[in-house]
């Protein structure tokens, strides 16, 4: 076969890979979907690295086998040990992995001629390498520290350096500097190290000032980089493939990061370099002006008369329901409810949890339908009509002072709502009055239609389910 007709071949093959990715990418934008879609990328993914090992003629096969067992057994440990409220570190782990093997895979060309491009070293091998690096080292340390924050390891509140603006922007024109030495020398390797430190520790100081409540936009951005990482490494080794899901991956994830910027109310620079949450949580005088006298307890065994008499009820998770596991006995009462002629719907919003559909996956786990997920606006239109609203550990994203825009102070004015508060009965299962991650008090705790049930979310639901049974 001649080598004309061989390479046709191959961009053949890697068209269809692309075509499948975008047909995959397609299909995970709606949950009835996403299953097929995530078979479909993985499918044009296989299809891509046979025919580039078919490609590249391999000298030696043996290596490649053994990184694949021993990264088969890791990611069937890993699905298979890591529970769902955990998705998120794992998810965080994933993309810091992709980052540092792209990082690595253009440090290895830069050693061995064999892999660099069959045009030699040029302009473009050299500025791929260098933002291959550099995106990459960022990733996976920005992703290590996200790892880390969502996992308890470090302060999951904003961690404010002085001057952490000016030592970023310094480390970042140290590494295009010595980027552009490499480009100009690519056989200076170390030149090539050095960019991937200073963008190392620029990842650690982009990630640190980030709190907890932004991690669903922080987990789509590193995702993004990571994308963008392997396109630039494409580059460097002239592969199609990994150039067209690179790209694609990387727009994605710039896509979800808006979208979730747009949830928030708040602009992506806002996002990093803002630190909400990171200020001293509302003053005990503050709070008492909020809730004092105007709380009112509840027990589960009321929660329970209260919705055996509705006609229509909402429930509304948080990332407190992640960190109690409360998911098995939402579920329970959903089915109860609907055994009892209750219409029951989940209100979701696109930035509860931590990281984005945190909640659509803790509770397709549990194999709620899929049509009673609803989003924050067909939900707004539903609460008005809704006799209780349920809250199980959400804060921020039920929080009336969002439309409080006239505050300069209130770090979510203008931020999108589920406006649980407008539910004809709220009831909030909540361990306490503590705020969210925007250290704020929240209204509706005291609110005249509100009622507090102070519990772990997943005992509280269990002795709801219990006593629904009783009646």
């Amino acid at each position: 076969m001649s080598e004309t007709l061989t390479q046709a071949l191959v961009n053949l093959a890697y068209v269809i890979a692309a075509s499948l990715f975008i047909l995959g990418l397609k299909g995970l934008s709606h949950p009835r979907t996403a299953v097929r879609g995530n078979l479909l990328g993985a499918t044009g993914m296989l299809i891509a690295v046979v025919v580039t090992l078919l490609d590249r003629h391999i000298v030696g096969f043996e290596l490649i086998i053994a990184g694949f067992v021993i990264g088969a057994a890791v990611g069937a440990t890993l699905a298979v040990k890591i529970p769902m409220t955990a998705m998120p570190q794992l998810v965080a782990l994933f993309n810091g992995f992709g980052g540092a093997a792209s990082a690595l895979v253009a440090g290895a060309a830069l050693i061995d001629p064999v892999l660099q491009p069959p045009t030699g070293v040029t302009l473009q091998f050299g500025v791929a390498t260098v933002l291959s690096g550099l995106i990459g080292a960022v990733t996976f340390w920005g992703s290590l520290v996200a790892f880390g924050k969502l996992q308890g390891l470090i302060e999951e509140k904003p961690v404010l350096l002085p001057g952490r603006h000016a030592i970023n922007a310094l480390l970042l024109l140290g590494a295009l500097a010595v980027g552009a030495l490499l480009v100009r020398d690519v056989e200076s390797v170390g030149l090539y190290w050095g960019v991937v430190a200073l963008a190392s520790l620029l990842g650690v100081l982009l990630v640190i000032p980030i709190g907890g409540a932004d991690m669903p936009v922080v987990i789509s951005l590193l995702n993004s980089y990571s994308g963008l990482a392997a396109a630039a490494t494409g580059f460097v080794l002239g592969n199609n493939a990994l150039i067209i899901s690179g790209s694609l991956v990387g727009a994605a994830g710039l896509i979800l990061t808006n979208l979730m910027c747009k949830a928030m109310n708040r602009s992506l620079p806002n996002v990093l370099f803002g630190g909400v949450g990171a200020a001293t949580t509302a003053s005990t005088r503050e709070q008492e002006d909020i809730y004092a006298g105007r709380v009112k307890s509840t027990s589960p065994e009321e929660v329970a008369m209260l919705l055996e008499g509705a006609r229509r009820v909402a429930i509304i998770p948080g990332y407190g329901m992640a960190v109690a596991q409360a998911q098995y006995p939402v579920r329970d009462l959903y089915q109860l409810l609907e055994q009892r002629g209750v219409e029951v719907y989940f209100a979701i919003h696109p930035v509860a949890g931590r990281m984005p559909g945190h909640m659509n996956v803790l509770l397709a786990e549990v194999d709620i339908p899929y049509d009673k997920l609803k989003g924050l606006e067909e939900s707004n239109a539903l609460l008005p009509e809704t006799d209780v609203a349920l809250v199980v550990g959400a804060n921020d994203v039920v929080n009336p002072k969002a439309r409080d825009v006239n505050d300069p102070s209130n770090p979510i004015a203008g931020m999108p709502i589920l406006e649980a508060d407008k539910a004809k009965v709220v009831v909030i299962i909540k361990r306490s009055l503590s705020p969210g991650f925007a250290g704020i008090p929240n209204p509706l705790f005291a609110a005249d239609n509100a009622l507090m049930l102070f519990a772990d979310a997943r005992k509280a639901l269990t002795e709801i389910v219990n006593a629904l049974k009783e009646l």
